[in-house]
């Protein structure tokens, strides 16, 4: 029954039940034994127990008893037991897909598993796992029960890597996040890269974290240390560290409570802080030490008790030490500066009044030497400007000092050279008095009068032309001492600002013009004395009378030209002698004094003379 059901049933319905459709295939009981499906079913790849064919059989046999008393017909026969196969296949293909797809999906398990095992396998860095089964045996099931516990241990270790992983990189991200100073913001969600959590990338991570580490702890010795420089040098120049710590970042104060910010910008700013404390702190000093020097110098050159100086003391002792010596809580405080600047402002106008009196006193002086010595003397001007310039305390007082003290020196000695000239020059002005008053006196008509006091006249006249006489010689000696001391010298000497030179060359023509102009009057001189004599006999008066009489204009004019003239010749040689001086051009002050018209009046006596030389 079996070879003829084959052609038309065995194949069609092998592919029937692979497609899963039985609606095309209407057999005939006789042809759907329990052969029939054994043979189908074993064309599947099933394989039909025993007990399934006898149950197959007696179920049919029953229904043919049943229908063979009922007296069914043939055909529903063939339509009920059609109805019967299409439900029994349709019960088997179910059951057929079911386990296919039970199959299936154990495959895939099976598939999944594998490949989830090798993957973390493979991004835990590991070869193998001891307890993984290396080939594949038994049923799926099997299999899968097999890998599920290996699989299992993987998992495991994977979720516990990843937590390894998580709080290394959240240690990484908290510290990173300190040191770039941003700890006071949310942190952000941590990623794991989850394909690769092997050990090697682990460690990786935690030499990272173990690098950042260190780096926070330099930085926070760092942050420690530039706290502790605050704080030292703070209390050395007397400033409020805490009011310092807080400008650069409230974190850094212990007190605030929370993390110290140590990224690189409080870093550079504690840097900078530092580097700043440290040019105040010697910038203090060095004042001090100028401060320090100005003092010690002011109380040698004042003899300061040392009551006044032990309130400065330790300014003086900083002046041996060094900014990194100086390490004296309060040594350096704005306070101290002031004091000390207050102290030296105070002693240097102390000094200024006291140099000021003895500057004066040393040009009292040298004025005095000057004048003595008829030599140019400084100019109140410029002295007045000198002595500004000491209140304003623009010129050193030792320098000013010493100069004076050179040009006194030089005064002095330039006083020394010209005494044994000053002293011929003396004795010639004196004499050139006496000359003045015995031509005066000459001129008096009554000068043989009987008057009272007219023998102390005569014997004065007789002391006068002793004295005048000795007048050329004097001149001619003053002359060549005075070219000795020039030619010595190379330069003039001056008296009042006047070449003496000069003067005596002058004086020594004027004197010839004069003897010339007396020979020439001497005849007339003589008549008008007989004729004075003569008057007087025949005066019968006892006492004769005291007016003058005027000398005759001729003589009068002779004696102005001849001056005006000798006047010109002085003021042209003047022009061209260049001047003289006791200062060097060095010390800065010039002696102007105009005294030449008093000198030359004082010589000659004739203010023709003296109008000639304004």
């Amino acid at each position: 029954m079996l070879d003829e059901v084959e052609p038309k049933c065995s194949v069609k319905f092998s592919l029937a039940i692979a497609m899963g459709d039985f609606s095309h295939y209407h057999l005939p009981a006789t042809q759907c034994s329990s052969d029939m499906f054994s043979s189908i079913f074993r064309s599947n790849g099933f394989i039909p127990d025993t007990n399934w064919n006898e149950k197959f059989h007696i179920a049919g046999d029953f229904v043919w008893i049943i229908w063979d008393e009922v007296g069914e017909d043939k055909f529903e026969r063939e339509k009920v037991l059609l109805d019967l196969e299409q439900e029994c296949l349709e019960v088997y293909r179910r059951k057929v897909d079911r386990a296919n797809i039970s199959r299936a999906r154990l495959h895939q398990e099976v598939a999944e598993a594998e490949a989830e095992f090798t993957h973390l396998l493979l991004s835990l860095g590991e070869r193998s796992l001891p307890g993984r089964p290396e080939k594949r045996a038994g049923s799926l099931k099997e299999q899968l029960d097999s890998i599920t516990p290996a699989l299992q241990e993987m998992r495991l270790r994977k979720e516990e890597r990843l937590n390894q992983f998580r709080a290394v990189q959240g240690q990484i991200q908290k510290i990173s996040a300190e040191i770039a100073g941003n700890s006071h913001n949310e942190p952000s969600t941590i990623v794991v890269n989850e394909n690769d959590l092997s050990l090697k990338r682990l460690e990786e991570y935690q030499n990272e974290l173990q690098r950042l580490y260190n780096e926070k702890n330099e930085r926070l010795q760092q942050v420690e240390k530039y706290i502790d420089m605050i704080h030292s040098l703070s209390t050395i120049l007397g400033k409020d560290s805490s009011a310092i710590i807080m400008e650069v970042h409230p974190s850094l104060n212990d007190l605030c409570g929370i993390t110290k910010n140590i990224s690189d910008t409080i870093l550079d700013k504690l840097n900078i802080t530092v580097e700043s404390l440290f040019e105040e702190k010697k910038n203090r000093l060095d004042k001090l030490h100028h401060l320090g020097k100005a003092l010690s110098n002011l109380w040698n050159l004042m003899d300061t008790p040392y009551s006044e100086r032990h309130p400065f003391s330790h300014v003086i002792h900083l002046l041996s030490l060094s900014s990194a010596e100086v390490t004296d809580p309060g040594s350096l405080t704005l306070e101290i500066v002031q004091q000390t600047e207050a102290e030296v402002k105070r002693l240097d106008q102390l000094k200024a009044s006291k140099m000021k009196e003895l500057f004066q006193k040393k040009q009292e002086e040298l004025e005095l030497i000057c004048k003595k010595s008829h030599v140019e003397i400084p100019s109140r001007e410029e002295m007045n400007n000198i002595i500004n310039l000491i209140n304003s305390g623009e010129i050193d007082h030792s320098d000013l000092l010493l100069s004076m003290d050179e040009q006194i020196s030089r005064a002095k000695e330039e006083a020394s050279s010209r005494k044994a000239i000053m002293e011929k020059v003396e004795k010639w002005m004196l004499a050139r008095d006496e000359e003045r008053w015995l031509e005066e006196y000459s001129r008096d008509e009554n000068r043989y009068s009987v008057s009272r006091g007219a023998h102390k006249n005569l014997r004065r006249a007789e002391r006068a032309r002793i004295m005048v006489s000795r007048i050329p010689a004097l001149v001619d000696m003053l002359i060549k001492m005075t070219g000795s001391w020039e030619e010595e010298r190379n330069k003039v000497f001056l008296y009042d600002q006047v070449p003496l030179m000069a003067i005596l060359e002058e004086y020594n023509v004027l004197r010839r013009e004069k003897e010339e102009d007396m020979k020439r009057q001497q005849p007339w001189e003589k008549k008008r004395i007989q004729i004075q004599v003569v008057e007087r006999e025949n005066t019968y008066t006892s006492r004769p009378s005291t007016s003058s009489r005027r000398l005759p204009s001729r003589s009068l004019n002779g004696a102005l030209d001849s001056s005006v003239i000798m006047n010109k010749r002085l003021s042209m040689g003047i022009q061209q002698l260049p001047s003289n001086s006791i200062n060097s051009g060095n010390q800065g002050v010039s002696f102007i004094k105009d005294g030449s018209n008093a000198l030359r009046k004082k010589i000659f006596g004739d203010p023709a003379f003296t109008s000639q030389m304004r």
